[in-house]
């Protein structure tokens, strides 16, 4: 693998080519292992208290090959804490924990020594990740940790834990909340925002952020575990993952190589100084992250570091995918890698990330992961023109398809299609659907729920609901990878508030309230996912199979219309018929004059039907989507 990593690339002396960076504590040993070139001397500081700054023991490594300084102590240290002391050459020593750590104490003060034979849960051995045929079988639904559980209505007893997913609860009104709702709403996967170790929240206190600050890119959160400073955090993150296993549901981990919170003081910077950014002309650090610096994907190390890196969460915590922020930023042959080295491992880890940058990036153009370069390479990425094309500009006052902006059909259809090629008209980005995320909110910017009450509020409620239900029913009945936030389902607000990052629990939390009170929209949503993960036919492979039996139809202006013909995707019904409806009167659309099967109409989804009819045309309602079937040849 690493003879082709350092293709097309400048092969420094000190590469190291092997996999044993970091410290690592198994039968009876413990082995210290750190790359740093340019360093002249290295110690290890042992200590037995965290919270001691006198270490018990201090152990010179010894300089070898490759630029890399190594000692094996004959006793097993596991429960220990230390750092590193590195001395440069007319510098002072650098005191850090290493790059590679895979446990902290609290507050990531100190690295942890840990065996970590010694924090598999029960059962973890026949733990296994879910399977897919393929990405575009997958219903993901994108989730905070603290958000699910911090609420006091959500029922659990350990709010805004990693042991929150492992509760059976309900709110005040009697509805499933955690877990259990995942189950009953029907997903398959659970994005996590990040769960790595990051900078901004004290292990100890009550803060709140997203966590895209990262400090230890191997080790879990300590602010979610009911004990920080020892090997828990691990073993709650495997129970969250076996938990999540044990319902069916996989885990997709969202990971943050574009950069780092900390840049002089972050462990990259202090094990190997100016090596792992990138820098401007004038020697300052890149910023294309928006946050201060940009890491060097394409330099060898650090490339070793990210494939590393995520094989070691995909072993060692069985985690089924992978979410890349500003993927932009990280370079195409470090993704293909990625791909490469996971799948390796299995073939249905889902792969996925942004495909833009906050700035631009300090890497040639032909370089950089943007839409369109993801093409044959088993990787997705977020389609923001079908989000904006639904439900208009992220933050700003421009509507979209369902919120009644009358230009926006050529948008759905190119999202419908999945963003392939289709013909010369209706053409995007991607070369299958597979490599197409199809989502209308995010945590980044305003909720749904907030940007159609900010765009349409001269709208009623009752008629924003409408907008709402059409907007999931486009993306469940396009071909792509659905993708929704938590809470949408039923109406999730953020009060507004378009950048939470760091708004805390108030503005966060999943109010499970909400559940009970719309309701109605839970029901329509979760009756979208069992039509779509029943039916094929919207779960198409590949753009031959979309362009043979995907057909557009005449409609009224401003409106959308589509045929899966002939058993798409060996589906068991014959012909489907979908209708997007946006305007606030009823329209009637043309059809083959047989007998027609509703599933979905403007109150009702799922996949018995409700209404059966013969006639030559279908009335569909104001705001609203209707899905038909047929089994007639």
């Amino acid at each position: 693998m690493w003879s082709e990593l350092l293709k097309n690339e400048k092969i420094i002396e000190t590469y190291y080519p092997g996999n044993d960076l970091g410290v690592s504590c198994k039968n009876g040993k413990t082995k210290f292992k750190l790359w740093s070139p340019p360093a002249e001397k290295v110690e290890v500081m042992i200590y037995t208290d965290e919270n001691d700054n006198n270490c018990t023991e201090n152990i010179f490594l010894k300089q070898s090959a490759f630029g890399c300084w190594e000692v094996t102590v004959s006793e097993s240290l596991a429960g220990n804490y230390y750092l590193f002391k590195l001395y440069f050459s007319g510098e002072k020593c650098h005191l850090t924990v290493d790059p590679y750590a895979r446990a902290v104490g609290t507050n990531s003060r100190k690295g942890l020594i840990v065996d970590l034979a010694n924090t598999d849960p029960a059962g973890w051995e026949k733990d296994r990740r879910v399977k897919l045929d393929n990405p575009v079988d997958a219903v993901i639904y994108e989730l905070h940790i603290r958000d699910f559980t911090s609420s006091l209505n959500s029922g659990s007893e350990h709010r805004g834990k990693y042991l929150g997913f492992l509760e059976k609860t309900e709110n005040c009104e009697g509805y499933s909340t955690g877990i259990d709702h995942l189950r009953e709403l029907g997903i398959t996967h659970v994005h996590l925002l990040p769960v790595f170790d990051f900078a901004t929240v004290d292990d100890n206190g009550n803060g709140y952020n997203w966590g895209y600050d990262p400090y230890f890119y191997n080790v879990p959160e300590g602010s979610y575990s009911i004990s920080p400073a020892d090997n828990t955090r691990i073993m709650e993150f495997k129970l969250l993952v076996k938990a999540l296993h044990d319902a069916g549901i996989g885990v997709i981990m969202d990971v943050v190589y574009n950069h780092t919170y900390y840049t002089r003081k972050s462990p990259f910077q202090l094990t190997v100084p100016d090596y792992y950014y990138r820098k401007t002309s004038n020697c300052k650090p890149a910023n294309g992250s928006g946050c201060g610096n940009e890491i060097a994907t394409e330099k060898p190390m650090m490339r070793k570091f990210i494939i590393n890196s995520v094989k070691y969460w995909a072993e060692e915590y069985h985690i089924d995918g992978f979410r890349f922020d500003l993927m932009g930023l990280i370079d195409k042959e470090t993704m293909r890698l990625v791909e490469k080295e996971l799948h390796k491992i299995d073939s249905s880890i889902i792969i996925y990330g942004e495909p833009w940058s906050a700035l631009p990036p300090q890497l040639n153009p032909d370089r950089r992961m943007f839409k369109g370069q993801q093409q044959n390479m088993n990787i997705a990425v977020f389609n923001d023109h079908f989000r904006d094309s639904i439900r208009g500009n992220n933050d700003g006052h421009k509507k979209g398809f369902v919120s009644g902006n009358p230009f926006c059909e050529q948008g759905i259809k190119n999202g419908v299609v999945g963003a392939i090629k289709y013909n010369d008209e209706i053409c995007d980005f991607a070369l299958n659907p597979a490599e197409s995320v199809n989502y209308v909110s995010s945590h980044d910017n305003l909720t749904l729920w907030d940007k159609l009450n900010q765009t349409s509020d001269l709208n009623s409620e009752e008629a924003r609901k409408k907008m709402n239900c059409l907007a999931q029913a486009i993306i469940f009945t396009s071909q792509g990878i659905p993708f929704i936030q938590a809470g949408e389902e039923f109406l999730r607000t953020k009060y507004g508030n378009h950048n939470s990052y760091n708004a805390g629990d108030e503005i966060n939390q999943l109010k499970w309230e909400r559940k009970a009170e719309y309701h109605d929209i839970f029901e329509y949503y979760q009756g979208l996912i069992k039509l779509r993960r029943k039916h094929p036919a919207f779960r198409m492979r590949n753009a031959h199979q979309v362009r043979k039996h995907l057909q557009f139809l005449k409609g009224p202006e401003n409106t959308v219309a589509f045929m899966l013909k002939n058993n798409a995707n060996n589906d068991s019904w014959r012909k489907i018929m979908v209708f997007y409806n946006p305007c606030l009167h009823w329209n009637i659309f043309e059809i083959e004059k047989q007998k027609w099967n509703i599933i979905v109409d403007n109150k009702r989804t799922g996949v018995i039907p409700f209404t059966t009819f013969t006639a030559d045309n279908v009335k569909v309602p104001p705001i609203s989507a209707m899905v038909l079937y047929s089994n007639k040849y």
